[in-house]
């Protein structure tokens, strides 16, 4: 894992717009859902991890390099907010693991001797199966 400090805030923009959906009296009266904005190339994140974020295939992040998230799952501003700002840091822990790399591998004999014996195994049920001729 790659070691990375927070987000910085002030990287960060954040602005309050009306929520969707079902929401009684306030619902088109108070500004609860968050757009977070977060600009990947601008960020003070390392490069390694600008480059995946950029290479990932995600919909919440544009072809300028920007991340946006709605959050809008909370009545209150502030549960919003800490949810959107939870959401970009989930999104950057997941680029900055280090994959392990992979040992190619080659079958024993015996588990190709298995393999094979198996085939003929389901071949002559198969050839069993077939219509007797006289």
């Amino acid at each position: 894992m790659i070691a990375r400090p927070p987000v910085p805030l002030h990287e960060v923009e954040l602005f309050a717009v009306r929520a969707q959906g079902a929401g009684g009296q306030n619902v088109n009266k108070v500004s609860s859902a968050i757009h977070l904005r977060f600009d990947i190339r601008a960020s003070s994140l390392p490069e390694v991890l600008k480059m995946r974020l950029l290479a990932l295939a995600d919909r919440r992040i544009s072809h300028e390099g920007v991340v946006v998230i709605k959050s809008q799952e909370y009545r209150t501003q502030e549960q919003n907010r800490a949810a959107a700002l939870e959401r970009l840091e989930a999104l950057i822990d997941s680029v900055s693991v280090m994959r392990k790399a992979r040992v190619a591998t080659r079958p024993t004999r015996a588990s190709k001797l298995r393999r094979l014996d198996s085939k003929m195994r389901k071949g002559e049920v198969k050839a069993g199966r077939r219509r007797v001729l006289e």
